[in-house]
């Protein structure tokens, strides 16, 4: 679409005929993409984005950089939420090349593969799997029972997928107007899987609003595990059971996270960092190598103190 056609779809009135391929974040826009500026706290990656233009109120239009289009509305985000559908890929293709499945490889019966998929060699397919169009599988793979792998979503060699895992189903983004409705930020990124990465039961991995979803090379994950949308897992990563990332999470490598802990959205976890069961990461840890506990999260030795003096309390 020409970025004329997107601009008269949510009333914005535009002359450029540029055309545009999609929409991403501040920094991680191209040229041909269109972006968004709702918060000021964002306002330094105003000044490096590359996108061809930047959904953004009046009050910011004069730091756009040179090259970006000012795109000037009340409501940056709920009008990315409106064009997001404008790029939303078809749910299924009913046409397109055939699946390609490698040697060896084993698919057993009630199994779905969509079109473009390639399936590499010596991997298992167990019945009631669902691979979605144009899926990317490596070789030596097992996908068990009822694993759902949405479209356009990729993964390595070596790795073994779960009964009931769900990976690429959209992550939970929605703009709300002033009147309180919610408007469905469509989710066209993806969800890339590395190599020798093991996923439990049941687990939900979301495909990322714009670019991917990471899970890196090596990492484990536990049953009834949920990713959000963006998160980026880097290599050797332990999630264990219950475990809840937020949305734009990136853990880095060799982080270890215990049963039900969690994090808020939109931080960094340091590599070799440890978080104890129930721990709850609200900020940045940029320390590595340590261990920390409890809801407000502190040190894991001080965690141990505070309990200790609770119970003398209630001796």
């Amino acid at each position: 679409m020409t970025l004329q056609e997107i601009a008269q779809s949510i009333n914005i009135d535009c002359e450029n005929t540029k055309e545009i391929s999609g929409l991403s974040t501040l920094l991680d826009s191209t040229q041909t993409e269109v972006t968004f500026l709702e918060n000021k706290k964002y306002l330094n990656d105003l000044q490096n984005t590359k996108a061809a233009a930047v959904l953004i109120n009046q009050e910011f239009a004069s730091k756009v950089p040179e090259g970006t289009i000012a795109l000037i509305c009340e409501e940056p985000y709920l009008n990315l939420a409106k064009l997001s559908k404008l790029f939303a890929p078809e749910v299924i293709e009913l046409e397109g090349e055939k699946p390609v499945i490698g040697g060896f490889t084993k698919v057993m019966p009630n199994v779905y593969i969509g079109k473009g998929s390639i399936i590499g060699s010596d991997c298992t397919i167990m019945s009631g799997a669902y691979i979605g169009d144009n899926v990317k599988i490596g070789n030596n793979t097992i996908i068990h029972p009822n694993v759902v792998v949405y479209r356009d979503c990729n993964i390595g060699n070596d790795c073994i997928i779960h009964a009931g895992t769900v990976i690429g189903s959209d992550g939970f983004g929605f703009a709300n107007t002033k009147e309180g409705k919610y408007i469905k930020i469509y989710q066209n990124g993806n969800v890339e899987i590395g190599n020798d990465v093991e996923i439990g039961a049941n687990t939900a991995i979301d495909r990322a609003a714009f670019k991917s979803t990471v899970i890196s090379d090596g990492v484990r994950i536990d049953n009834l595990v949920h990713i959000a949308h963006n998160c980026k897992i880097g290599p050797g990563c332990i999630l264990t059971g219950q475990v809840g990332l937020s949305g734009s999470t990136t853990l880095n490598h060799y982080v270890i996270m215990g049963g039900q802990s969690a994090t808020a959205g939109h931080l960094e976890i340091a590599p070799f960092t440890t978080i104890a069961a129930r721990g709850g990461v609200t900020k940045n840890i940029t320390e590595p190598k340590q261990s920390w506990a409890g809801f407000p999260l502190m040190k894991h030795k001080q965690w141990l103190r505070l309990q200790g003096k609770i119970a003398k309390l209630l001796k």
